[in-house]
Formats: C-alpha cells, sequence, structure tokens
C-alpha cells in the first residue's frame, strides 16, 4: 500500500473531493482524519471508510478558525505520533455565474480571502508537526491555469493559492516537507470524477520523503512551474 503506516488529515472531507480523497487514502493504508462543518456528512463518510475497512476519525471545525485547526492538528500527531499528510479540501465560497464589470468587491474578493486563509492556517498547523521529524507533505485543491469567463474571483483565489504554495515550498522545503497545489479544470463526467482520488494517492506516493532524516545540504524543494 502507498500509505501504510501514515497519518492524514483532509480539511473539507465531507465534500466531493475531500471524501473522495479521504477513502483513497484510506485504501491505500492511511489512517484518516478528516474535518469539516456538517457532523452528519463527515459521519456518514467515515463510516464508508469504515466499513470498506479503513481508519477513519472526524472532528468539525472550520478550516478558518486557526485555534481550533491547531488544537485538532496538535492532538492528531500525540495520537498518532506523527501528521504526514495535509490535504485542504475547503470550499472556498465562490461567487460565480457574474462578468467582474458587474460584481461587487466583495463578492469578487471572498473566494480570494477564504481560500487563502484555510490554507495558510491547515497548512501552519501540520507544517509544526511535520518540521519536527522533518518529513511530510502538504497539498492544496486549486484550479486550472486557464482563466474562464464568469468565475468572479475563483481563478484570482488559485493563483494566490499558487503564490502562497511557492511561499511555503521555499520555507518548509530545506526542512524536509514538501508543498505542493494540484491543478483541476474540473469534470465534465464521472468518469474523470472516479479519477481524481487515484491520482491524488499517487501524487503524495511520489512526494512524500520517504526518510525521517534531512540529507546534510538540504536543497530547497516544492511545486515545479
Amino acid at each position: 500500500m502507498l500509505l501504510q503506516n501514515r497519518t492524514a488529515i483532509v480539511h473539507g472531507g465531507s465534500g466531493a473531493v475531500g471524501s473522495a480523497v479521504a477513502r483513497a487514502y484510506a485504501r491505500e493504508g492511511a489512517e484518516v482524519h478528516l474535518t469539516g462543518r456538517t457532523r452528519n456528512t463527515l459521519e456518514n463518510v467515515a463510516h464508508r471508510i469504515r466499513d470498506d475497512g479503513g481508519i477513519a476519525h472526524f472532528a468539525v471545525l472550520d478550516a478558518v478558525d486557526r485555534d481550533a485547526v491547531e488544537q485538532h492538528a496538535a492532538a492528531v500527531a500525540d495520537q498518532s505520533g506523527h501528521l504526514d499528510v495535509c490535504f485542504n479540501a475547503t470550499f472556498n465560497d465562490d461567487v460565480q455565474g457574474t462578468p467582474l464589470v458587474d460584481m461587487q468587491v466583495g463578492d469578487v474578493m471572498q473566494p480570494v480571502a477564504k481560500a487563502v486563509t484555510s490554507s495558510y492556517t491547515v497548512a501552519t498547523a501540520a507544517a509544526r508537526h511535520m518540521v519536527k521529524r522533518g518529513t511530510g507533505v502538504i497539498l492544496v485543491m486549486a484550479g486550472g491555469r486557464e482563466a474562464i469567463p464568469n468565475l468572479g474571483g475563483s481563478h484570482v483565489a488559485w493563483a494566490a493559492l499558487a503564490g502562497l504554495c511557492r511561499q511555503f515550498a521555499a520555507e518548509l522545503g530545506p526542512q524536509g516537507v514538501r508543498v505542493a497545489w494540484l491543478l483541476s479544470p474540473g469534470s465534465r463526467n464521472r468518469t474523470s470524477q472516479i479519477r481524481t482520488p487515484r491520482v491524488c494517492c499517487c501524487h503524495v506516493a511520489r512526494v512524500m520523503p520517504m526518510s525521517r532524516t534531512l540529507p546534510s545540504s538540504p536543497r530547497p524543494t516544492g511545486p515545479r512551474r
């Protein structure tokens, strides 16, 4: 299994992407910790993972609540002894369907603020525990590279996430923690949606440092342009 004996936190674990990624992580051997704002949906995802033979826990919290996220990450690290993967698939409260020239500033900036705040909050909380062991992977769900009309502030938010992840990668890479964002142009059919969790799982396996020790002369690592 790709993620045997690994511990993963999936923020936004009750959503379409987060739940699919969490189930894929569990199938590959990871102990999965789900977070989100709705207890019923989180509980359903956790039950489904357990029914399939996986290990899942869940906690109700808001990813922009820094104290709650910090406490949760600390509890997971204490319980498992390590924190290996942090995946952010939270919803950015996008307002779409209207040309930018007709939108209010607040509606455009809403997903930008939400995306950056939640990703910053969950990444810093996880990184504090990962750097202690010199290993770990932080992943952020973003959008595609190409702009599409009437997406509001969504593409702006994705661009901001790319910059945030590059900054994290520059600072955390020398300490053994990889940071990357996943590009997704969206799914037009069910087949492409089914492929998503496998892609995410394989991506973690490729970028996950297998050694707990840092090389003598670490080089900054992170997402390739």
